[in-house]
């Protein structure tokens, strides 16, 4: 099983997952975070596995826990993400549920005992209901599978963390809560809600997912931090949700 040994929780409970343009903006935004951090990098940042590899490994360097991230959630780069992981033991890797498993066998393949895997779900529009055809060819099937079934599959892999994608900002908040509430019913420790977060919105989502008792929140906050001049994640909008999550508890 992979554990939580690389997060650093604010107050036990929640973390923020951003990206960073380089290592010195990573150290900027780690320390506007207090070290509550991952910091995300892309697969799709480079074309090869070594090149991302060695791109992970300098990050490594400064920062503590790194996010190998699809890019957009992409299914086209579930085994990209997969085989950088497998080579640098980040500590998180995205994935998506058809994958998730193969990921999870790789890193303990190769002893990378410090990594959580999670598996992407998205919301259907239907409490209590989700999608779990987030591959590569079954992305395009209009299916939709009971949420409680989705979270035991998760469990039966061995999994302890549930992205839900794309939550487009508050519209699916109410299918997260569910989730949450599901996450800690059946005992996965950590729900992380992704898409159109901003620093307007991530309080009141951090806080729904708070009041399910849910272990881990990691909220992923991407392009609403990012200077649009420099490309730049901004280190003081990241030091504002911090204080606002840290009110919360």
């Amino acid at each position: 099983m992979s554990h939580f040994r690389k997060f650093n929780f604010l107050k036990d409970r929640v973390l923020i997952n951003c990206l960073a343009k380089d290592i010195q903006n990573a150290k900027e935004v780690s320390d506007a975070a207090e070290g509550h951090i991952a910091i995300g990098l892309l697969s799709v940042r480079f074309p090869t596995v070594e090149e991302n590899v060695a791109e992970v490994k300098r990050f490594q360097k400064s920062i503590p826990l790194v996010s190998v991230g699809l890019g957009g959630g992409s299914p086209k780069q579930w085994q990209m993400a997969a085989h950088i992981a497998a080579n640098t033991d980040p500590g998180h890797v995205n994935q998506v549920f058809p994958a998730s498993g193969y990921t999870l066998g790789l890193l303990e393949g190769n002893h990378c005992e410090n990594t959580v895997v999670n598996a992407l779900i998205s919301p259907t529009g239907t409490i209590g209901k989700v999608k779990i055809n987030t591959g590569v060819y079954s992305q395009d099937v209009d299916e939709e599978v009971d949420l409680q079934t989705a979270l035991l599959m998760m469990k039966d892999i061995g999994l302890n963390s549930v992205k839900f994608f794309h939550m487009k900002g508050l519209k699916y908040l109410k299918e997260l809560e569910a989730v949450a509430k599901a996450c800690k019913s059946v005992g996965i420790d950590m729900i992380e809600p992704t898409g159109g977060l901003n620093p307007e919105n991530v309080k009141e989502i951090v806080a729904t997912c708070l009041s399910t008792g849910v272990k881990y929140v990691m909220p992923h906050i991407y392009s609403s931090l990012i200077d649009k001049d420099t490309g730049r994640t901004k280190p003081e909008e990241v030091k504002k949700i911090i204080t606002s999550i840290n009110s919360l508890m």
